[in-house]
């Protein structure tokens, strides 16, 4: 459980480097949840690695948040700090066929700067809504491609020791949707090496992407699919044919246009998104015998209102 006086403590060895009860559903897709008790946004090498040396000393739970796009927060927040990566971690350079992108960069950005500067191997990162960072801790991808198809190396601090390490992508041990990077480190950057490519060509195939995910997915206050397909079974398939389409719990419902996302009311309750969630699971393995696993990350949903400390999109 953390205590109230590690939380004061914490806050203040930080001092100005973090801010009491700042929102966190809001940085999230769901756009629902309470706040973080602490809030942390370092926008330089210098900064993070401030934050970690005061982290490393400390028992309360942290959360490195990306772009928020797997994320559940609990209405009653995270009693804990909270690490967004800001500044110098969002900037992208390309510089002929190398691409350096900071940890916050945003997937959609880098994919379109790479395509407009003649480069392609990253366009199916426009259909992705995480951040640099969170793409190499899970090798992100999608439309036939993944985050270490062209990575050649990632920096990383760890949050234990506040040191700054850098190693190649074949680090990684990289499985689908899944790595060796630590929950106590956050990626700071990555660096991929792409093919030349022609511009009007890559623009083709991320319009084709938008289309397809405009065609085929829900928009709104969202986190993508909520759960991982088991086998060769899409869930989304299993929860259709479980009947729960537009099936509704309060603020949140299963979406009519694909059903394995669960998507938020503007101004609504992460509670019920639990809910519908965990109904759609329970009436599944009823249904069809198949327990489906989750692919957001709840935070602060626990007993002590704390998730622990953990790295994601």
């Amino acid at each position: 459980m953390t205590r109230p006086g590690d939380l004061v403590r914490l806050g203040r060895a930080l001092g100005s480097l973090a801010a009491r009860d700042r929102p966190l559903g809001a940085l999230t897709t769901y756009r629902v949840g309470g706040p973080a008790a602490l809030l942390a946004e370092p926008a330089t090498d210098e900064e993070l690695a401030a934050v970690a040396r005061v982290v490393a000393g400390s028992e309360v739970p942290v959360l490195v948040i990306g772009r928020g796009s797997n994320l559940l927060v609990a209405d009653g927040g995270f009693a804990g700090l909270a690490l967004r990566l800001t500044g110098r971690f969002e900037e992208v350079e390309v510089a002929g066929a190398t691409v350096r992108a900071g940890g916050a960069a945003a997937l959609p950005v880098v994919a379109r700067r790479t395509a407009a500067a003649g480069l392609t191997g990253l366009e199916w990162a426009v259909g992705v809504p995480g951040s640099v960072g969170g793409a190499v801790r899970m090798n992100a991808g999608g439309h036939g491609s993944d985050t270490v198809a062209t990575l050649v190396s990632y920096r990383w601090t760890d949050l234990s020791t506040g040191v700054c390490h850098q190693a190649p992508a074949a680090a990684l041990g990289a499985r689908y949707r899944s790595t060796t990077v630590g929950t106590a480190h956050v990626v700071t950057e990555a660096v991929h090496a792409l093919s030349e490519g022609d511009p009007a060509g890559s623009a083709e195939v991320i319009a084709d992407i938008v289309r397809w995910r405009r065609a085929h997915q829900p928009g709104g206050a969202n986190a993508g699919s909520v759960f991982a397909n088991p086998g060769e079974r899409p869930a989304g398939a299993l929860i259709e044919e479980a009947g729960l389409k537009g099936f509704r719990i309060g603020t949140a419902s299963v979406s009519t246009k694909h059903a394995n996302f669960v998507q938020a009311d503007e101004g609504g309750s992460a509670a019920d998104v639990l809910a519908v969630i965990e109904h759609v699971r329970a009436t599944v393995l009823r249904h069809a015998g198949i327990t489906l696993r989750t692919e957001v990350v709840l935070v602060g949903f626990s007993d002590d209102g704390a998730a622990g400390r953990g790295a994601v999109p």
